[in-house]
């Protein structure tokens, strides 16, 4: 489709608020061919439901793809901790179906959930070092550190490396813009590097004299007589540590900043806390921080009248997705009672987010543990920064006024 809409999601009003442009390409090219991207840009939400769920036509697995831009991304994948080893999150089956019910013996929900005590104790610590009144940073004081150390210890870290483990997984999320600058690349691959070693270490300790921790129990998991390697062993750490601490640290600092702006849906969460499971789905739709998923064309097709060939690129926008008024109701507004909310922030199909367990969990304790310490909670004035990529949205600063 050709049309007059224009999509660039490299300026900097499209990091300040990617909705206008998203809203544009859904309603006016929602199957827009990107120059820039060389991709097919996706903004419907059951053109992308249908991409996520139908994992034959549209594979997640870069190794394996065709085309100048899968041969970038496996150049980028090769320089990270992942090097060419499938993860649950990039590959397709039969691999994805061997590693996701290994993976699944280990890392399951229930293990999530029994971390609730830890995460409530962590909260209340965090919190506990912010001042009873005046300015407060977010996300150094807390939606950067939870999720590092809930990660951390389920990992086996000693709370010693964690700051170090954040930096580490800061400089690899940033390599999700996809045009990517040299010094990005370079504290990338530095980061990369120094992490696989580590990681290494501690796979090769806990062969020798198991622990009670995810490591442990990935090298131990068995589904039908098989294993995980070594190196995927790593690689699920790796993924973990990098998508479950930036991811989290977005949602708590998208879903602050959208509690800000929103201070009857605040009074209403104080008044009635049982409410922010609910609300933190309404988050996640409202403003997703995770914008698109990529996937590769494993044979020819059609989306909404659009040919698309073998080797092409698509990129999904959850961000369009999510606010498309054939599948929400009056998406553009915020609304933490919403009760049909399919949102595919987590993805959907072989490869919904196994993280997503732990995610609301943490989300849910943060948002508890922040509207109880305070009695009054509001953005500072210049309170808030944007960072992240297109892919990832979330502030690199969130400075609240706390108080009375």
């Amino acid at each position: 489709m050709t049309t007059g809409v224009v999509f660039n999601p490299f300026v900097p009003s499209f990091r300040a608020n990617p909705y206008l442009q998203l809203g544009r390409l859904r309603e006016g090219d929602p199957v827009h061919r990107s120059q820039a991207l060389q991709a097919w840009v996706l903004t419907r939400y059951d053109d992308c439901l249908r991409v996520m769920k139908d994992a034959e036509t549209f594979s997640s697995d870069v190794m394996q793809a065709g085309g100048a831009l899968a041969a970038a991304l496996r150049e980028q994948r090769r320089e990270t901790p992942l090097g060419e080893t499938r993860t649950v999150l990039g590959s397709d089956p039969p691999v994805h179906t061997r590693l996701r019910s290994i993976v699944n013996r280990a890392f399951t929900p229930r293990r999530a959930a029994a971390l609730r005590p830890h995460i409530e104790d962590v909260t209340a610590s965090l919190l506990a070092q912010a001042p009873d009144s005046g300015e407060w940073d977010l996300m150094k004081g807390l939606a950067q550190p939870l999720p590092v150390i809930v990660i951390a210890e389920l990992l086996g870290v000693p709370s010693e490396d964690r700051e170090q483990f954040r930096h580490w997984s800061n400089a690899l999320a940033a390599t999700t813009n996809l045009l990517q600058d040299a010094a990005t690349r370079q504290g990338a691959v530095a980061a990369a590097q120094e992490l696989r070693g580590y990681l290494e270490a501690v796979v090769v300790e806990r062969v020798a004299a198991p622990r009670d921790d995810l490591i442990s129990a990935l090298l131990e998991a068995e589904a039908d007589g098989a294993r995980l390697s070594r190196d995927e062993v790593l690689a699920f750490a790796v993924l973990l540590l990098v998508a479950g601490n930036e991811t989290t640290t977005n949602l708590i600092g998208n879903g602050t900043l959208l509690l800000a702006e929103h201070p009857e849906a605040m009074q209403a969460l104080r008044d009635d806390p049982e409410g922010v499971p609910n609300a933190v789905e309404e988050m996640l739709r409202y403003d997703s921080p995770v914008q698109g998923l990529v996937r590769f064309v494993a044979r020819d097709t059609e989306i909404a009248g659009q040919a698309i060939k073998k080797g092409d690129v698509l990129i999904c926008m959850i961000g369009g997705a999510n606010r498309d008024p054939r599948q929400f109701t009056e998406p553009e507004r915020f609304d933490i009672a919403r009760v049909e909310n399919r949102h595919l922030s987590f993805g959907q199909g072989i490869h919904f987010c196994l993280g997503a367990p732990l995610a609301r969990l943490e989300a849910d304790v943060a948002f508890r543990g922040l509207l109880a310490r305070w009695p009054g909670i509001r953005l500072a004035e210049g309170g808030a920064e944007r960072g992240g990529t297109f892919l990832l949205r979330g502030p690199s600063r969130v400075t609240l006024a706390v108080g009375r």
